[in-house]
């Protein structure tokens, strides 16, 4: 018997796809964080002068992407339904390395703001490269084919800042865009030649073409909501911490103070790098939501600590645990909600999903820099910690029954 005898169509390809998947996550990644250590620098090149308003100026144009992505990721998931998962990657790939292009051309502030929305809106490669191998690989390596695509995000979020922080002495910040766009480019070409989808599925007996499924004709659905809520918890809890993690290591009177914050930020991303992988592939085997509510937990006793740390190093080793414990959460809750909706919606649905996240990262970082700033930093942590705990428990009490 053949491999094409022994593997359904959807899943001929599963393995190519999956590699074309990581590759492409990680280079749009790259290429849309690298900016982080020099955002501060382009917008006084823009012609921001006042310290407070270009603080202020780099904050927008950094949320700017994630709010245009958080308002079209279910569209485009939607889309992709219809049209191909395939179709909705060659137009992300190609317009954000457009608009990474046009980013290193803006003449003035408003431009670099517009252009990070346009940069969002027309972006969302990562997220669907979730959807697709989520929908193309075979349901018993879902949670280890998103782990290694979860390990190729979370690799491109570390190495984005390094090389940004690298580029701009050597070429300058806008031809370090023009680089940017450049390999997205590359990786516009791979997906269209490389990557194959399997054909659409024909609609079910019954049903007309292109017919909406409601919420109410998803058996799930309560299931599925929980995982909008806990996606969007975890990348609250992520990234509230972010916007401390300086001042945090300032009041400990850390030297080298720039270099320690970004091996703290660092930490967290190579420990879910190590873990993703092989927590997906645990939960194939002993199921998702066990893997999801126990890393909850531990994430939450992991936060105690870090509110009472007194040396940098102390909270790098514990930010590194944290990275272990929540690389594979984000992986099983896309399998979870895979596994619990009709197919023709999966990409639709893991849209929402995107857009939680989304949300989570815009709200996390301005609510823990409130709180921070107001209540002081160990608060940060213990809320945080609160907030898994909660959401933990709230996992085993959900857990469906069968």
């Amino acid at each position: 018997m053949t491999v094409a005898e022994d593997c359904p169509p959807t899943h001929l390809h599963w393995q190519r796809n999956l590699a074309v998947c990581v590759f492409g996550a990680f280079t749009t990644i790259v290429a849309m964080t690298l900016l982080l250590p020099f955002l501060p620098l382009y917008v006084e090149h823009l012609g921001v002068s006042d310290p407070a308003a270009i603080v202020q100026w780099s904050g927008i144009a950094f949320g700017a992407t994630f709010l245009s992505a958080a308002l079209t990721a279910p569209l485009w998931g939607r889309l992709g339904d219809r049209y191909g998962r395939k179709l909705m990657l060659i137009r992300a790939s190609l317009g954000m390395a457009v608009a990474m292009s046009l980013i290193g051309l803006a003449e003035n502030i408003w431009q670099l703001v517009l252009l990070r929305l346009l940069a969002g809106l027309l972006g969302g490669y990562a997220s669907g490269t979730t959807i697709l191998v989520a929908t193309q690989t075979p349901k018993a390596r879902t949670g280890w084919a998103l782990g290694i695509l979860s390990s190729g995000i979370m690799a491109g979020s570390l190495a984005g800042p390094l090389i940004g922080g690298l580029l701009p002495p050597l070429v300058g910040i806008r031809n370090t865009f023009f680089l940017a766009g450049g390999v997205i480019f590359i990786t516009f070409l791979a997906t269209l030649f490389l990557l194959k989808e399997a054909p659409r599925q024909r609609p079910e007996p019954g049903a007309k073409a292109g017919e909406p499924i409601r919420w109410g004709d998803i058996p799930q659905r309560g299931l599925v909501k929980i995982m909008f809520v806990v996606a969007c918890l975890i990348l609250f809890a992520n990234m509230s911490i972010e916007p401390i993690i300086t001042v945090y290591l300032m009041q400990l009177h850390v030297e080298h103070l720039t270099l320690m914050a970004g091996l703290v930020m660092s930490a967290a991303a190579l420990g879910s790098i190590l873990s993703a992988a092989r927590l997906g592939k645990l939960a194939d085997r002993v199921g998702h939501w066990k893997v999801v509510t126990v890393c909850l937990a531990v994430a939450a006793v992991l936060l105690i600590p870090q509110a009472f740390v007194t040396d940098a190093w102390q909270l790098v080793v514990l930010r590194f645990l944290m990275g272990l414990a929540l690389g594979g959460l984000l992986p099983c809750i896309a399998a979870i909600i895979r596994h619990s909706v009709p197919e023709r919606v999966a990409g639709r649905m893991l849209g929402y999903s995107t857009s939680s996240q989304y949300v989570g990262q815009v709200l996390g970082p301005l609510m823990g820099g409130y709180v921070g700033g107001h209540f002081g930093m160990p608060l940060v942590f213990l809320g945080t910690s609160v907030l898994l705990a909660v959401c933990a428990v709230g996992m085993v009490g959900l857990r469906p029954r069968a």
